[in-house]
């Protein structure tokens, strides 16, 4: 299937095009972004051309499917539109800034009956599926409590031309993100959040600013579910040390995932911690598993729905930051 990028603003513009390269089903066309220069950098860097008329990809009918890597708020327009073309969408988190755009792109993809996938890598590790199978099983018992923890160093890792992260400037422009450090890394606990807990009931949110660039690069959501966990996503740009723990606890027993490896404690281990030796096979990545879907193999994963989902705790993180209240999430239509 042949697939153009659309948009090289993103971080991950370029591994998700080289994954399309890679693809022995698929084959990268075109990309286009709005900004020319850094299209046709881009285009160069990956040996494909530059195409500046973004309505030329969506009336090429040899194009099937679209990667959209573009700024965040550009998203509700460009979805709509792709899902209007009938072109296949693989797209970077999170879907939209608003649930009002994420029910509108997502009755546009429902209508339009093209695959989709919204990119969440972690479901992929065998850790957390291997932790999912736990929990799943019910040997922890009910589950009460979640934590994940997910950072890099983005804003704080020193450069060789003695300025401070490796992140894009235009990764601290809110106008284009929605937000800083919640919006794009804390998907990922976001996410991983609901996918073991369900849905939300309620959120509360604290952001900083370490290093001042008008976003926030450090910050807690405390998510209540409806029932009764408590979950908490943490991340940040500024954090060196542990990139990335999952601690979950039960009734019956708790979970660690740290460093690649799963941890747990319940009836079956003698209520002393162990190590899951025999973990699953990591999953095929979201962007390959969406042109297999594409090409009639499997079901395309994190659909729609599971889109839609991230933007309402995104909402409602900020939504509670900016007010500094709480924040109860409306019931689902």
């Amino acid at each position: 299937m042949k697939i153009a990028t659309v948009g090289a603003w993103h971080v991950h513009t370029q591994e998700y095009a080289e994954a399309i390269q890679k693809n022995p089903k698929a084959q990268l066309c075109c990309l286009w972004d709005d900004n020319q220069e850094r299209g046709q950098a881009m285009a160069e860097k990956l040996g494909v051309p530059f195409q500046p008329d973004l309505d030329a990809i969506w009336a090429d009918p040899t194009i099937e499917g679209v990667q959209v890597t573009t700024a965040t708020n550009q998203h509700r327009n460009i979805l709509l539109a792709a899902a209007k073309a009938g072109k296949h969408i693989f797209t970077e988190k999170v879907l939209a800034l608003t649930n009002e755009d994420a029910e509108e792109i997502a009755q546009a993809v429902r209508e339009s009956g093209v695959k989709f996938t919204i990119s969440y890598p972690h479901k992929t590790w065998p850790t957390l599926k291997a932790a999912k199978a736990l929990v799943d099983s019910g040997k922890l018992g009910k589950i009460t409590y979640a934590r994940v923890h997910n950072y890099h160093d983005g804003s704080v890792r020193p450069q060789a031309d003695g300025s401070l992260g490796w992140l894009p400037p235009h990764f601290y422009d809110a106008a284009q993100t929605g937000g800083g450090a919640m919006m794009d890394l804390g998907a990922h606990p976001m996410y991983t959040l609901h996918w073991f807990l369900g849905d939300p009931k309620s959120i509360v949110s604290q952001f900083t600013e370490v290093t001042h660039r008008g976003v926030e690069d450090n910050a807690v959501s405390v998510i209540e579910f409806e029932g009764g966990a408590i979950g908490v996503s943490e991340t940040g740009f500024v954090t060196n040390g542990i990139p990335y723990v999952l601690e979950m606890n039960g009734t019956e027993g708790g979970l660690m995932v740290h460093n690649n490896i799963l941890e747990y404690t319940c009836e079956e281990t003698g209520r002393k911690l162990a190590q899951v030796t025999d973990l699953p096979e990591k999953s095929t990545m979201p962007i390959d598993a969406w042109i297999d879907a594409c090409c009639g193999e499997g079901e395309a994963p994190n659909g729609i729905d599971d889109a839609v989902a991230l933007t309402r705790l995104m909402v409602g993180a900020y939504e509670s930051y900016r007010t500094q209240q709480k924040y109860l999430f409306p019931a689902e239509k």
